[in-house]
């Protein structure tokens, strides 16, 4: 993990990173699983290189204005004003607290959960010089917003394959998020989950099993 001051978190420096081990790999077609940051990562990526892009799994996603709801509004302060007191607003978002928050919020069933996976997210969280890492990235992710139009031009002009597969009970991206990419995409298909932002954790055998079902009525084996 570069510190900070040496290495720039950005969401076009991880796609650079994504990108060159795509190459690295000698990988020249794919299918996205696109989620949360990920998302403007795989799209920018997309945008790179459309020809590369097979289908989209979607989860929990945003590309469009609407999916930025009442979770935003005090990053959407900082990235307006970047004053110290609105960047320590939403430090507690890397706390154990608030990560044990974002897989438990919108899930029924709370047996379904392994703890493990917020206990293990904070070991990563709470490393020397992260936090503040995390609160560049939360700063970056305003660079996003501007593409969304290119994003969605990408969907419209190379219409790939979509499943949309999405807790619809996510606070953080909440389903708002999932509606508009119908005004986009003609070969689409949507699934919301009752679930929250981590939808793999209740319901990973139930997207599997989508995700395999979707790829193959596609024809997409690769």
């Amino acid at each position: 993990m570069p510190d900070r001051n040496s290495y720039a978190y950005t969401f076009e420096n991880f796609t650079d990173v994504v990108d060159k081990l795509a190459e690295q790999l000698g990988v020249s077609k794919y299918s996205l699983y696109v989620m949360d940051y990920g998302a403007p990562v795989g799209y920018r990526l997309a945008l790179r290189h459309p020809e590369r892009v097979q289908a989209l799994i979607v989860q929990n996603g945003n590309a469009y204005d609407e999916g930025l709801l009442k979770f935003w509004d005090p990053i959407k302060k900082y990235w307006n004003d970047p004053l110290p007191e609105n960047r320590a607003a939403f430090q507690s978002l890397v706390e154990a607290k608030s990560t044990r928050w974002q897989y438990e919020n919108g899930v029924g069933d709370l047996t379904l959960l392994d703890p493990t996976t917020w206990t293990l997210d904070q070991i990563g969280l709470d490393r020397p010089g992260n936090r503040d890492i995390q609160m560049d990235l939360m700063y970056d992710y305003r660079t996003n917003v501007p593409l969304y139009p290119e994003f969605q031009n990408f969907f419209r002009k190379n219409q790939p394959p979509t499943l949309i597969v999405w807790g619809k009970n996510d606070f953080i991206f909440p389903p708002e998020g999932a509606a508009p990419y119908s005004r986009d995409l003609k070969n689409l298909e949507t699934h919301l989950l009752d679930t929250g932002h981590f939808a793999l954790e209740t319901h990973g055998e139930e997207i599997a099993s989508r995700i395999e079902t979707f790829l193959s009525k596609n024809k997409i084996t690769r």
